[in-house]
């Protein structure tokens, strides 16, 4: 069967003939072109769209991540930074703490130092930075307290050292006189000796055996240039027969500090020092202080 189809113009007409099959398989593949066309295009938009979508999800899922990691970072940075300054602390302690413990002629182990309890392996690969942190607190908090003790001990022993008359009162020279009695230099008659001579050079050194405070520099009769020294607890020293005096009444003075020149003042036949250990106002015999 076919369709004529005329086509009228202002000055022409034209007709053609076409077969009524072919019209409609022209006409049902028009139809599906543009079917096709139009959900092809939409259908692409919209997985455009997806796409993108999921795009942006992961990129503000990475920037918060980055964020994230960024600042937990910066928190294990600080808190390591945090565990380096007390495990100096701790290295600075016991350095101290070992030194002093040498000095007095301990161990370390003689005193009760608090140690972190050992962890089982699994346990130690899972602690925390903050564990350790507060590990090492306690152990500092405790290593300071041992660490006062043995200060306290120092002090102690350094103030009985200083405090307690010991030693020579000369840098150097030989002891040439004892305490006791013995025939008088100027009259050969037997005379008691309240002292010690230390022989040397002219000009040596005269030094304090012990801490105190200075109630005698100058002249007085017998001694020449004499220098006494309180240190309490009933204890008193002298140095007579000095060269020159380097300290005045009211000095405060520590063990080994010079305090004169040895000299040949006074009643006394040569360089010397005339060295007194004088207990509760009477003069003992001053050799068993000089170890």
């Amino acid at each position: 069967m076919n369709i004529t189809i005329t086509l009228n113009g202002n000055k022409s007409q034209h007709t053609t003939s076409i077969r009524l099959r072919t019209l409609v398989s022209m006409t049902v593949l028009t139809s599906l072109f543009f079917l096709v066309s139009s959900r092809s295009t939409e259908s692409n938009s919209e997985d455009l769209a997806r796409i993108q979508l999921a795009q942006q999800q992961i990129q503000n899922d990475q920037t918060h991540l980055a964020e994230v990691e960024k600042k937990t970072d910066a928190q294990i940075n600080a808190l390591v930074a945090q565990l380096s300054v007390l495990m100096n602390e701790l290295e600075n302690v016991d350095r101290k703490s070992e030194k002093i413990a040498d000095s007095l002629g301990m161990q370390m182990g003689d005193l009760n130092v608090f140690e972190p309890a050992p962890l089982a392996q699994e346990e130690y690969y899972s602690r925390s930075i903050e564990h350790e942190i507060e590990q090492a607190k306690l152990s500092l908090k405790d290593k300071q307290v041992q660490l006062n003790v043995l200060e306290n001990l120092v002090n102690g022993r350094h103030l009985y050292d200083q405090a307690n008359i010991s030693g020579k009162p000369i840098e150097s020279g030989w002891l040439s006189s004892y305490y006791g009695m013995r025939a008088d230099p100027f009259t050969g008659k037997p005379t008691m000796h309240k002292g010690i001579d230390f022989a040397g050079v002219e000009g040596t050194n005269v030094v304090a055996t012990a801490a105190g405070i200075v109630t005698w520099a100058g002249k007085r009769y017998g001694y020449g240039q004499l220098v006494e020294i309180n240190h309490g607890a009933g204890l008193v020293t002298r140095y007579g027969h000095n060269k020159k005096v380097q300290v005045k009444i009211g000095d405060v003075v520590t063990k080994g500090d010079i305090i004169a020149k040895m000299g040949n003042t006074g009643r006394s036949t040569g360089a010397h020092v005339h060295y007194e250990v004088i207990r509760n106002g009477q003069p003992v015999d001053p050799l068993p202080y000089l170890n």
